[in-house]
């Protein structure tokens, strides 16, 4: 039976690509999409982020809303990040601008972090995974603090703000919630 059971979970892992994939891959809560610069201007717009504010990327890729946030709205940014290969690059794009002082980059999975020095959280992840996080968003972010979400809603609430620019050729959405959020 142990054979049958084991010959049946490669089977679905060679079905479904997940054999053969590094670890990051079977807990990675979103693929690797990379926001316009335009989209991350106008998410952080509409977050409102002030001088001094701490603004957390999860799920930072190459870290541009990190360093946007540094440079142009004068926070300071926490970035999460799981991929290997997007931390590299995200640690590497930070050296090179020189903002280690100012950005900090966490190798690690995004719903075992600490978020409440968070004012601001921007996402690009997928519904379920919005939805997998919204129970931490909840209990560590203080009231006031702003979630900006690209793309995906948070089930089970209520937006803000919502606003759907044209970047890339294609529209976006933009989801904007204020802790604590209104709930459907």
């Amino acid at each position: 039976m142990r054979v049958l059971a084991g010959a049946l979970i490669l089977v679905v892992g060679a079905a479904t690509g997940v054999v053969g994939q590094s670890r990051w891959y079977a807990k990675s809560l979103a693929p690797d999409v990379t926001s316009p610069q335009e989209i991350v201007d106008r998410m952080l717009e509409i977050a409102n982020v002030k001088p001094g504010e701490t603004v957390y990327d999860l799920g930072c890729g190459q870290g541009r809303v990190l360093i946007t946030a540094v440079q142009r709205f004068h926070a300071k940014a926490v970035g999460v990040e799981l991929s290997d290969r997007l931390f590299q690059s995200a640690t590497d794009h930070v050296a090179l601008l020189n903002l280690q002082n100012r950005i900090k980059l966490i190798h690690g999975d995004l719903l075992e972090v600490d978020l409440s020095p968070a004012d601001v959280v921007t996402i690009y992840l997928m519904t379920t995974s919005n939805e997998s996080l919204r129970p931490r968003l909840e209990k560590y972010l203080h009231a006031g603090a702003r979630v900006v979400s690209h793309d995906y809603k948070v089930p089970g609430w209520i937006p803000n703000q919502v606003e759907e620019p044209e970047a890339a050729s294609r529209s976006h959405t933009i989801y904007l919630y204020v802790m604590p959020p209104n709930k459907k």
